[in-house]
């Protein structure tokens, strides 16, 4: 038995992995710390506790609730890490179909976190290699204890295990051992006996010699065998002293004895196979379904790419979306409730600095400039100056959506391929400004930043003349939707009246266009618009003698948007937001221009 025993220990400790005390592979820690969870499309990015131990990872609102139980835990046994593919500090972790999406403060936490995460994985035996190579084709003899139901030709009944056979194995030793001392002792017992009778039969030859002259042959000797002293020489080859031994008994022992332990050999045999048979089953059931796991995994991933994950931080607008029109709505008006806040707070906190208005001298937008979009430019300028200013009565079918005070919006419902078209019109009369002002704080894109808070950055791609250029902005993404990016034309052009009793007419148009240095981005939708706006300065004369003030004029403002949003979304969610937010932008514009125009001289 010492033998077998040598032959486990070592197979064994080949195999064998550090353990602590408890149990645990010797490296593994508890692992706990604030990241940041994906709650919702709402709320987005939120600060939690998260705690990894015994294989489980749990996170609390707070350090300060760990007591109170956690907000939700998942087991880390069959659960898939992946790193995300561009973000440094982020890793999502999915069970099924329940998906944690997780972000580290730097690079260097979230490897932290993986390799904790995946120690307690190794530790808990799922997908460990190491557990596979211990059930290998050297079972170790002691650790079979839970055996195979088997066929055995000894005395045992069925199912008993490989420990139990070892068990019979050391009886059947001990029967041979007994069997061998007990041969053993009779051989020893017979040459002990043959010993002596030679030394007697020595002295009885030696004593005949003596009385009788050697004159007579052996076949002399032979006749007179039952004669007189003679028979001392036979009598003493006798087995005295010696006990009987059955060997047809012994032999019979011996046989069956050597039958049970070629038998119980092959018990063993036979239960050592099926157990390697049973593991090579079980390892090629977990090669197999690792395959299928990781071709899942793929074609997931590649799912993904083209449509993430239901509720996550990478969903994409589609047509194909799972998350309702509401969900959409609110998603998006939580993004603009935000921005709204962020403009509210940089408006308190920055002073902004006075500039005075660069405007070069004279009628320079009057005249439309030279350039490769100069006919563009002019067919844009007479559609607004002919369509544009028509009234929204009659056949137009403009619906009034929003009425605030002298702001009126008007609205067409317009879809083409799914996509929402609405063209928009709104008028509006701001006291204290010109035209002129307001068309010019509109182009120059100095002051873009100023009122303008949805952009997240811009650049002047060319100037064409001095009063057009071609812009390239890119907008804040209000998630769900995708980030959009425009590029146009921007134009300011002074249209003199026919009339002198009318008032000149000051207007900016911006349409799209294509440009070389400007290509569409992979990260955004390319959207297209037509925006002008329509300035006409009303002048009330002062009393007496009075110069003209600023609460002599008045602006009448017409503004028209044709924006295509370059890709699908919900249509009643574009036409919230244009009715919510339209009106906010063109009161936050005219009192820009009323703020930065207020003790300057009047610009006509």
């Amino acid at each position: 038995m010492s033998d077998n025993q040598s032959w486990n220990s070592s197979g064994s400790e080949e195999d064998a992995e550090p353990r602590d005390e408890s149990g645990h592979l010797v490296g593994i820690v508890d692992l706990s710390g604030v990241l940041s969870k994906w709650t919702n499309y709402i709320h987005g990015w939120q600060d939690r506790w998260v705690v990894l131990k015994n294989n489980t990872l749990s996170y609390y609102k707070s350090q300060d609730e760990t007591e109170y139980g956690c907000r939700g835990s998942l087991c880390l046994s069959k659960a898939v890490i992946t790193p995300h593919e561009f973000d440094e500090c982020r890793l999502d972790i999915s069970v099924n179909d329940s998906v944690w999406y997780l972000r580290s403060q730097d690079p260097e936490h979230r490897h932290q976190w993986i390799d904790s995460i995946e120690l307690h994985r190794a530790d808990s035996g799922y997908g460990s290699e190491s557990s596979l190579r211990r059930h290998g084709s050297m079972l170790s003899l002691t650790s079979a204890t839970s055996g195979f139901s088997a066929t055995s030709t000894s005395s045992f009944k069925k199912g008993h295990s490989l420990k139990e056979k070892l068990a019979e194995m050391e009886t059947f030793r001990d029967i041979l051992c007994r069997q061998v001392d007990t041969l053993q002792k009779y051989f020893d017992g017979c040459s002990n006996a043959v010993s002596k009778d030679e030394l007697q039969r020595d002295k009885i030859v030696e004593d005949d010699e003596d009385d009788f002259p050697n004159t007579r042959t052996d076949e002399e000797l032979q006749h007179n065998n039952n004669n007189g002293s003679k028979e001392k020489l036979f009598q003493s080859l006798s087995p005295k002293g010696i006990n009987g031994i059955d060997f047809k008994g012994e032999a019979i022992t011996f046989k069956a004895t050597t039958a049970g332990i070629l038998a119980t050999l092959s018990h063993c045999i036979d239960l050592m196979v099926k157990r390697e048979d049973s593991w090579q089953k079980r390892l090629d059931k977990e090669m197999e379904k690792r395959r299928r796991i990781e071709e899942g995994y793929k074609s997931a991933l590649n799912e993904l790419k083209i449509k993430s994950h239901f509720g996550g931080p990478d969903y994409e607008e589609g047509p194909n979306s799972l998350i309702n029109e509401d969900e959409f709505f609110d998603a998006v008006e939580a993004a603009l409730d935000r921005q709204d806040k962020i403009e509210e707070q940089c408006h308190t906190e920055k002073s902004r600095l006075q500039r005075s208005s660069p405007v070069p001298p004279g009628d320079v937008y009057s005249s439309p400039g030279t350039h490769r979009f100069s006919a563009k430019v002019e067919e844009m300028v007479h559609s607004h100056m002919t369509y544009s200013l028509q009234d929204v009565g009659g056949d137009a079918n403009w619906q009034l959506v929003v009425e605030e005070g002298e702001m009126k919006v008007y609205r067409r419902e317009v879809e083409e391929n799914g996509i929402v078209l609405d063209p928009l019109k709104a008028t509006h009369s701001v006291k204290g400004v010109t035209g002129h002002e307001v068309c010019h704080y509109f182009w120059d894109t100095a002051y873009r930043n100023d009122w303008e808070s949805t952009i997240e950055n811009f650049n002047l791609v060319e100037t064409l003349s001095e009063n057009a250029a071609i812009v390239y902005q890119t907008h804040k993404r209000v998630w769900p939707a995708s980030q959009r990016d425009v590029l146009y034309v921007s134009a300011m052009r002074k249209i003199l009246a026919n009339n002198e009793n009318d008032p000149d007419t000051w207007l900016v148009c911006n349409f799209s266009v294509d440009h070389d240095d400007a290509q569409p981005s992979s990260k955004c939708v390319r959207a297209k618009i037509n925006i002008g706006i329509i300035c006409q300065t009303l002048v009330s004369p002062p009393e007496g003698d009075k110069e003209i003030s600023r609460d002599n004029i008045l602006c009448k403002i017409t503004y028209v948007a044709n924006v295509n949003p370059g890709g699908w979304a919900p249509a009643s969610v574009l036409r919230a937001v244009a009715k919510r937010e339209y009106p906010k932008f063109l009161k936050r514009f005219t009192s820009y221009v009323q703020e930065k125009t207020a003790g300057k001289p009047i610009l006509f």
